[in-house]
């Protein structure tokens, strides 16, 4: 079995979803072809504003409808006479609503009604995608990801029970992949079920994830990612001009790019394939006839080249003790508890005698809540609208030119990668 992988992008259009459709036909073989799917275009990004406490009553009504008008005016556009699939988009629209006025809007509850609302997002496109592949006369079974993948209770970034996920797995594909005969298994990326029977997800752009522990749990042949670029750049090319695609990169490799930050995968993704030398190719759905990346067994990089990523939107606090006694185990067992438990990654830290500073994505929400549980036993400083930025490879002169004169507020360097925190500006 081989498992494709469609993210936002390659389905956020009526036409981007035949493309996606014609790609999957032209891949159709003796064996069901599992099809990972995440939600349509930016619909995560509304989704996210509709979690409780996140927007005021005025924007929340504006989203939903155009939620709603994005979804139906797709399925239009693919099936005009469908009237089963908008029926079923009223009915997940509905549990929308439900929700809305279900779930506590309480700031500590905010990890908890995330994932039960944002999944909303892929259910609706493989819904969509799912009727609309029938239609087409491809035998295509849709199925609830939560009944495959199952993770602990800690929302927003769950952990996978590996071995209950394995057996779901099993039981549930075992009808299609003998009596039903399914030539394509859909289902969607980035969410599972908790350990409660909640909706849990796997992180923010978890479909890749989703899709690596599908191979794992299957034995796959391979997956395959379809991305908007020809392959693995050596840099997002939405910040850099001059990227070089890399052809093969190891499997450690991609671990330590994707640990960084590299968005073309997910962190998560390399080392459920590694543990079973399964092969990930990363394609671009608009040539997919191109060879794109491999990633894999291989010895280095090819070709060698610095290699670039950026993360923009990220803030940097800097935590002292109050007592102005020293940074100790004490004290990092503390912050790290409350990162912990509002689920919040740290990109990257660093620590003095008096001072512990770290930098994370700004979540103004859970930033809040952040250093309003540390302001009881620290003195908090913040540095808003900074990149992140990270080089595999580094050299002075790179350095030097990717900085461009503006001031770095923190850095760390060691044999093969340089990390630095400056204010956002414009990469050339």
């Amino acid at each position: 079995m081989k498992i494709f992988k469609f993210g936002g992008a390659s389905v956020n259009s009526a036409s981007a979803v035949k493309n996606m459709a014609h790609i999957v036909q032209q891949h159709l073989g003796d064996e069901p072809l599992a099809v990972v799917v995440s939600a349509m275009g930016k619909s995560t990004n509304m989704l996210e504003r509709l979690v409780p406490g996140v927007a005021d009553e005025n924007e929340r009504q504006l989203l939903r409808q155009e939620i709603e008008t994005y979804h139906r005016r797709t399925t239009e556009a693919l099936m005009p006479t469908n009237g089963d699939t908008q029926t079923k988009i009223s009915r997940l629209l509905a549990q929308l609503d439900t929700l809305a006025t279900q779930l506590n809007p309480d700031p500590t509850h905010y990890n908890y009604n995330y994932d039960q609302v944002v999944a909303r997002g892929e259910l609706l496109s493989t819904t969509i995608i799912a009727d609309y592949l029938n239609h087409l006369g491809i035998n295509t079974l849709w199925v609830d990801a939560r009944h495959l993948l199952r993770t602990d209770n800690h929302h927003r970034e769950g952990r996978i029970d590996w071995n209950a996920t394995s057996q779901f797995c099993h039981q549930q594909l075992e009808d299609a992949l003998t009596r039903k005969k399914a030539q394509v298994i859909l289902t969607q990326g980035f969410i599972a079920s908790a350990d409660d029977g909640s909706t849990s997800t796997l992180g923010r752009e978890g479909s890749d994830y989703s899709a690596s522990i599908l191979a794992y749990c299957l034995n796959a042949e391979s997956v395959t990612i379809w991305k908007d670029v020809p392959g693995f750049l050596n840099a997002d090319p939405k910040f850099f001009k001059d990227t070089v695609k890399i052809s093969k990169i190891p499997y450690n490799e991609a671990i330590e790019l994707a640990y960084y930050g590299a968005s073309v995968i997910h962190p998560k993704t390399v080392k459920p394939i590694q543990n079973k030398n399964i092969p990930l190719y990363i394609r671009s759905f608009l040539t997919p006839d191109s060879e794109g990346s491999a990633i894999g067994d291989y010895m280095s990089v090819d070709p060698e080249t610095p290699l670039y990523i950026f993360k923009n939107n990220q803030i940097l606090l800097s935590i002292t003790p109050k007592d102005f006694s020293f940074i100790a185990e004490e004290n990092l067992q503390t912050l790290f508890g409350y990162l912990n438990t509002l689920g919040i990654k740290v990109n990257m830290m660093q620590n003095s005698a008096l001072s512990f500073s770290i930098c994370i994505d700004h979540n103004p929400m859970l930033v809040g809540m952040l250093t309003q549980q540390l302001k009881a036993s620290f003195h908090v400083r913040y540095n808003e609208h900074l990149q992140l930025i990270t080089i595999r490879y580094y050299t002075q002169e790179v350095i030097d030119r990717i900085v461009a004169g503006r001031p770095i507020l923190l850095e760390q360097r060691s044999r093969t990668t340089e990390q630095l925190i400056v204010p956002e500006s414009a990469t050339e």
